[in-house]
């Protein structure tokens, strides 16, 4: 009877040591799922962090390969073009507002990550392909943008790297309004989008980004009291206001600042007089992306005497 109890505990011994040996099984890990509300305030549920996206719109193509999800793009719209590698992606239209159903259906995405220039039939027609969309509106502030960053950081499995992003540029941002809160002066600015009528040309008013930006940077927009974020100006009210910087958001379009002196009554305008009409990048003040920060850096150095 001895010697078999203490057969029975030899026993459980060399299985307790064995399985102390032997190399753990790995468990399986889990994926949480995603629920997050999109910018027309839907729950967007996902399985886990989106790994095969399309984006529509070329701010969120910029933030995607921001926060590190780059690799994660399949398919981007036809006016995304920043960083140079997206330029290879297969694009899925948007020219006129026409995106190719087939084409993004082909593609298969997990994620279609759409913007507020996307049409509720749009969307619409891209869920019917029993596909999830999720909807990025455009900021009205800086806020906005950083929260704009950390939501596409979760919903790509990229949060630290968006809070790292977010809180780099909220700290460049708060730079230049502590820097323009020093200057004694406030410059008077035109922000010139379209002249092909110089008698009114458009620009941006009150509402917009650029009106945001340019308060931010320590001027004044001229296009202020217009009743619309983006509307037309009469060659009047803008020789009226005698802008001391005009800056040429049109640039890309090949308008430059010798046929801005050269329009009929606008030689006299401080800003052609003293030589600060400036070509601008219009996808640093158009495009709600990471880019925004370097546009606002540049408005701010376009108005130092």
């Amino acid at each position: 009877m001895k010697r078999g109890i203490t057969f029975v505990v030899i026993l459980l011994s060399i299985s307790l040591v064995a399985a102390a040996c032997s190399p753990a099984v790995a468990s399986t890990p889990t994926t949480a799922a995603l629920a997050l509300k999109d910018g027309l305030g839907r729950t967007v549920t996902l399985s886990g962090p989106a790994k095969k996206i399309v984006s529509l719109a070329p701010s969120n193509t910029e933030i995607l390969f921001a926060v590190g999800a780059g690799s994660n793009v399949i398919g981007r719209d036809e006016f995304s073009d920043f960083p140079t590698e997206v330029k290879s992606l297969q694009s899925v239209g948007g020219s006129m507002g026409q995106y190719n159903m087939e084409e993004i259906a082909k593609l298969q995405p997990d994620l279609v990550l759409a913007a507020s220039l996307n049409t509720p039939e749009q969307i619409k027609a891209i869920e019917d392909l029993n596909l999830k969309v999720f909807v990025v509106t455009n900021p009205t502030t800086f806020d906005g943008l950083y929260a704009n960053i950390e939501t596409v950081g979760q919903l790509t499995g990229h949060s630290n790297e968006a809070s790292q992003l977010a809180a780099s540029l909220k700290q460049r941002v708060e730079a230049v309004a502590d820097a323009a809160a020093k200057t004694k002066t406030t410059t008077k600015v035109f922000y010139e989008l379209d002249a092909t009528d110089p008698a009114k040309p458009w620009t941006a008013g009150p509402g917009s980004f650029i009106d945001t930006m340019i308060k931010m940077a320590g001027g004044a927009n001229v296009a202020a009291s217009l009743k619309s974020d983006y509307a037309q100006i009469s060659q009047e009210e803008l020789i009226a206001a005698d802008p001391e910087v005009i800056l040429l958001g049109d640039g890309a379009y090949g308008v430059t600042p010798a046929q801005v002196a050269s329009r009929p009554g606008w030689a006299g305008m401080a800003a052609v007089k003293n030589n600060r009409v400036l070509s601008f990048d219009d996808n640093l003040a158009s495009r709600p992306g990471p880019r925004l920060v370097d546009g606002l850096e540049l408005v701010f150095k376009a108005l130092q005497p």
